[in-house]
């Protein structure tokens, strides 16, 4: 939509400001009161001023770490790990700069992200809800809550597997399963010390994952030339589908769609005057120089995993995993592995609860208490992997592990356009607005993710041999291929091509509301205030 009608929206709505108004299908959502989402945080953190250091603070830095590492997590969740142990397993090294390639592009999409929560006030499933008709922005939650499950899910495979490892098989992968509804009562029992607090036991977990799969990668001792030609050249010579596949299961894995709408929310933690242009240009800095310390960190725990497997597992099979861990480099391998395992199902388990409270109050304005949305969730997703597990071994717990990844990156748009369509949009973003090379470097990325996507879609419907299946699989992809085209003409339309506009776009899609242009009172001296 242009600017100008943006503009005229403002003007006319100027005067409602508690009231929300979807033009597109006529119906009036129910007045709010005050501000119409709070942070699911109640404590925010204040940021301390520093005179001496004006460009840059390492106690501002301090203040504003949290949220990025906190969204790092999805980086490293039990898919995670599993996708570098089937890297590793699968194509040696030569897939260490897909890992790159897509951490790098995580980070510039996460920076998106973050200057969107940063700017507006608002989280990503939140702008969606005021900007999009209630059709789209219903689809785009049940796309985001298919995400969030099939994480969680992760997680119980993840966990049950470390589970069967730590109790050397003494506890089947389906109590393994069972037990992981644990992690329900550690997470409640963490969330009630601040905000703080359990920013520092992730910290913990990350640790710990650093810790245990370094020593392995130390104990393996990886042969260090292919690993660095792995990841900086490009190529896969003598790769086949198998290697494909796994490469579109990295981007993934690591590419979360739903980390984008957490990471949105969690940077509105801290206290950012956002009438103060200054202050929120410095939050912008501090928040994407902390995101950088942690996705490096956390690249290099996943290069970690596939450098192990690759040297020390490369052409074996899933259920080898544990016998070459323990009998080649002995029973505390197999035990660190496992520890590093259940830290990494732990952490993702708090992480997918924040994100799937998010986007259900962002989008339903539904508030549910965090015990009824882990309930919910880990309900969920524990059936069916309580089934697999239970009538199948861990060699089909992993293979739903691939398709997992692969589901999720086949979510990706769902994230991605919106965040790049509201992010480009001056209206909401006034001066901080993508640029032209951020609109079109970001559009490049998104195209790019899709065609990977369309063609595994193809690779996958090929080979399931049935007709039905082909029927089915055609119908799904023809109503996919229609959202994914309606979110790319708002997106498109966002990024100035007036062109494609079909009359009153605003009709049609996005509408405006009052609280996304509080930058518009900016001060024009950028001097701080008060905090």
């Amino acid at each position: 939509m242009s600017d100008q009608n943006y503009r005229n929206l403002d003007e006319s709505d100027s005067a409602d400001h508690g009231s929300k108004q979807d033009i597109s299908d006529g119906s009036i959502e129910p007045i709010i009161e005050g501000e119409p989402f709070t942070s699911y945080f109640d404590e925010k953190i204040a940021i301390p001023e520093d005179e001496v250091h004006s460009w840059f603070s390492f106690r501002k830095l301090w203040a504003f770490t949290g949220p990025g590492f906190l969204m790092s997590i999805a980086y490293l969740d039990p898919g995670n790990i599993e996708s570098d142990l089937q890297s590793g397993s699968v194509a040696d090294f030569k897939l260490l700069w897909v890992l790159l390639a897509a951490t790098v592009i995580g980070l510039l999409l996460q920076r998106l992200a973050a200057r969107l929560g940063v700017v507006t006030g608002l989280h990503l499933a939140e702008v969606c809800n005021r900007q999009y008709p209630k059709f789209p922005r219903i689809v785009l939650w049940l796309m985001v809550e298919l995400a969030i499950i099939g994480s969680d899910m992760q997680e119980v495979i993840g966990s049950a597997i470390a589970i069967n490892l730590l109790s050397v098989g003494l506890i089947p992968l389906w109590g393994g399963v069972l037990i992981t509804i644990a992690d329900t009562f550690v997470f409640l029992f963490l969330d009630k010390y601040g905000l703080r607090k359990l920013e520092a036991f992730f910290g913990l977990l990350i640790t710990i994952m650093a810790v245990t799969f370094g020593y392995e990668y130390v104990r393996v001792r990886p042969d260090q030339g292919k690993l660095l030609k792995g990841m900086f050249f490009p190529y896969c010579d003598g790769c086949g589908t198998p290697q494909l596949e796994q490469a579109v299961g990295i981007v993934g894995a690591v590419i979360m769609p739903h980390n984008m709408y957490l990471h949105s929310a969690l940077v509105k933690s801290r206290e950012v005057n956002r009438s103060n242009k200054k202050e929120v240009r410095e939050a912008n800095k501090y928040f994407f120089i902390e995101s950088t310390i942690a996705l490096f960190i956390s690249f290099l725990i996943n290069v970690f995993v596939v450098a192990v497997f690759a040297e020390a597992f490369y052409g074996k099979t899933n259920a080898e995993v544990g016998v070459v861990l323990g009998c080649y480099f002995g029973p505390a391998a197999l035990y660190i592995w496992a520890v590093g395992i259940l830290a990494a199902g732990q952490s993702s388990t708090m992480t997918g609860t924040y994100s799937g409270q998010f986007v259900m109050e962002g989008f339903l304005n539904l508030k549910w208490s965090r015990f009824a949305r882990v309930i919910l969730t880990r309900s969920i997703a524990i059936t069916p992997t309580l089934l697999v597990a239970i009538f199948q071994d861990v060699e089909h717990l992993t293979g739903m592990n691939d398709f997992l990844n692969v589901l999720q990156s086949l979510q990706l748009p769902f994230a991605l356009i919106p965040v790049l369509t509201f992010t480009s949009l001056r209206p909401v973003m006034n001066e901080f607005a993508n640029g032209l090379g951020w609109k079109i470097a970001g559009g490049i990325l998104i195209l790019i993710v899709c065609c990977i996507n369309m063609y595994f879609v193809v690779v996958y419907v090929s080979s399931l041999g049935h007709v039905g299946f082909y029927v089915g699989a055609a119908f799904l992809s023809i109503a996919y291929l229609c959202f994914v085209a309606y979110l790319t003409w708002q997106c498109l339309v966002a990024l100035g091509m007036k062109f494609l506009e079909c009359g009153q776009t605003y009709n049609l899609g996005l509408t405006t509301y009052p609280e996304l242009f509080l930058l518009n009172n900016m001060e024009k001296e950028d001097l701080p205030t008060p905090r």
